[in-house]
């Protein structure tokens, strides 16, 4: 019993010690920015969204393919008939027919527009009849139907209108899908970037109250010797107060740069509870990167995927240009069909050949093989070829739906070239701003630097009392700030590169993201 409570006082001093442990090492998320892109490409929900566009136009794509697959059909019937003979002729009693029918029938559509079809019947008759000469009787026949429209509905591209447009939009949802993964890797370019500069803020911060702080615990030791007068242990302290209140709101940007990028990986619940920092482990690029804008400008015509997919646009809708001028013209349709019957069974030989005896004598037994050996040697062909032309009304005085494609693809051109000149513009500030960007990071570095010398010296010549607390205080704010400077200058410039990839449309190249990897079957 002893061992008992020994063995759970243990483990109650262990589970108290990890809890401890706990809560005094919070669990930390440390990412690369090449981790949080493919984190976010992972988990995000709006990406998770669009994602299925593709999937949904391959689909559309597969069903309007269906329209050029054979279709088959299969028949069989059985008839029984018992009707009263209303002639000696016909019956003495009654009239009793067994018909036993079955067909086959398989039709494709053609790439211009026509369609083609073959069918085969065969049937089967017994019947109380008086007089017959075959009974049973096999009657086959074969038959091969071609129709196509020779104006209306002619046409490789017009016949195939649904499967181009199926086409040109998953096309165009593919591009849209490359686009939404490029405007991802923008926003989690932005977020880590800006997670980066508030840590780097708040260590400033930090910085900057301790240089406060030192300064004063400095002044109380000279107060003590008489030194100093009391008066200059209130600057310092209000000093000390207005830093910590940046430190304050420093330490909430952090924290709303950590919720943000948390959102953007879509982080489960759990684990985002239990994370209680997310720590960057990639430092923003300060290399300058040179660029040429004629070469922007040709690279960004060639790699936009909203570009690339306004010009499926574009075709679409000239390919509906073509199909609506198509349907004003006239209804003309050729149709040809040819036919070979067939006809055994068994014959019925009468006294003297002469039916109205009613005496069978001999019966020549036969099959339904002598009926299909007719068809399948056209014995007996049949054939007709012929013309139907239909002329509408509303196709002579109202072309309002050709009209109005002509208009809409006419709006879509003028939309093209609208947006090529948005992306010259875009393109342009974002050059622009790549090199600006780079050169504020070489003028606050410099502004940096002289902060620095500049407090170094004042703290000297406060030492041998030659200056005094509120120039060492001045001194050091502006050191804070220009280091602060500096850091939004790299973090800005950083940022300026990942637009400046964005407008380009290089982002996934520049990240190594496939899009094949997106693009499930």
């Amino acid at each position: 019993m002893k061992k008992y409570h020994r063995w759970a006082a243990g483990l109650a001093v262990c589970l108290l010690a990890a809890s401890g442990w706990a809560q005094d090492h919070p669990k930390v998320l440390s990412l690369s920015l090449e981790d949080c892109i493919a984190r976010t490409l992972k988990n995000n929900l709006g990406v998770a969204i669009d994602v299925l566009n593709p999937q949904l136009a391959d689909t559309s794509l597969a069903a309007a393919r269906e329209k050029f697959l054979p279709t088959f059909s299969l028949g069989a019937n059985h008839q029984y008939t018992n009707s009263p003979s209303y002639s000696f002729l016909e019956s003495s009693g009654s009239v009793v027919n067994k018909t036993d029918n079955y067909s086959f029938r398989g039709s494709e559509s053609l790439p211009f527009g026509g369609s083609l079809s073959l069918s085969a019947t065969a049937y089967k008759t017994n019947s109380t009849t008086l007089y017959q000469s075959v009974n049973p009787r096999f009657s086959t026949t074969l038959t091969l139907n071609y129709s196509q429209p020779l104006l209306r509905n002619f046409g490789y591209d017009i016949s195939r209108y649904s499967i181009l447009v199926a086409r040109n939009n998953l096309t165009v949802s593919e591009y849209t899908l490359k686009q939404s993964i490029a405007d991802t890797i923008y926003s989690v370019e932005g977020a880590y970037w800006n997670l980066v500069y508030a840590i780097d803020n708040l260590r400033v911060r930090q910085q900057s109250v301790q240089l406060a702080q030192d300064l004063l615990e400095k002044n109380k030791r000279s107060v003590e010797i008489g030194t100093l007068a009391p008066m200059e242990i209130l600057s310092a302290q209000a000093e000390v107060a207005t830093r910590e209140a940046d430190l304050i709101q420093a330490e909430t940007q952090v924290k709303s740069a950590e919720d943000q990028m948390k959102v953007l990986i879509n982080l489960p619940e759990e684990e985002a509870r239990a994370i209680d920092s997310v720590k960057p482990l990639d430092s923003p690029p300060s290399e300058e990167r040179t660029i040429n804008l004629d070469e922007a400008l040709a690279t960004a015509l060639q790699m936009r995927p909203d570009l690339a997919a306004t010009k499926v646009g574009l075709d679409i809708q000239a390919l509906t240009v073509r199909y609506q001028k198509n349907q004003i013209l006239p209804d003309l349709n050729l149709a040809a069909s040819f036919s070979s019957p067939g006809l055994s069974g068994t014959q019925l030989i009468y006294q003297d050949n002469n039916p109205l005896t009613g005496i069978i004598i001999q019966t020549i037994p036969g099959g339904i093989s002598g009926a299909l050996k007719d068809s399948a040697h056209f014995k007996y062909p049949n054939w007709s070829l012929g013309l139907t032309l239909n002329i509408p009304v509303a196709n002579i005085f109202s072309q309002s739906a050709y009209n109005q494609a002509k208009i809409s693809l006419r709006q879509q051109m003028l939309g093209f070239e609208n947006d090529k000149q948005q992306l010259y513009l875009e393109i342009k500030n974002a050059v622009r701003a790549v090199e600006s960007n780079f050169k504020r990071i070489t003028a606050y570095k410099v502004a940096r630097e002289l902060a620095e010398q500049k407090l170094a010296a004042e703290e000297e010549k406060l030492s041998v009392g030659q200056s005094t607390n509120y120039v060492v205080l001045t001194y050091q704010r502006d050191l804070a700030t220009a280091r602060i400077s500096e850091l939004n200058a790299i973090v800005t410039y950083s940022v300026s590169l990942a637009a400046l990839d964005h407008s380009l449309g290089t982002s996934l190249r520049t990240r190594n993201v496939q899009l094949t990897d997106y693009l499930r079957n």
